[in-house]
């Protein structure tokens, strides 16, 4: 098998995988959208507030 049909053989196999996969609907993509944009907020906030403590306790060691 020479290398043209290889590269043919492989795309032909990508596209019937990509065929078979159940993508997920717009609601679910908006649902899990929504949670990561939270848990970032989130966890931006608890580094902010750790950072700031961290911050006052070394200006008080000094």
């Amino acid at each position: 098998m020479n290398m043209q049909n290889k590269i043919k053989e492989f795309f032909g196999d990508v596209f019937a995988e990509m065929k078979r996969i159940t993508w997920p609907s717009r609601k679910d993509n908006i649902n899990y959208t929504v949670t990561v944009i939270i848990f970032v907020l989130i966890s931006a906030i608890f580094l902010g507030i750790t950072d700031k403590l961290i911050q006052e306790i070394l200006k008080l060691v000094k």
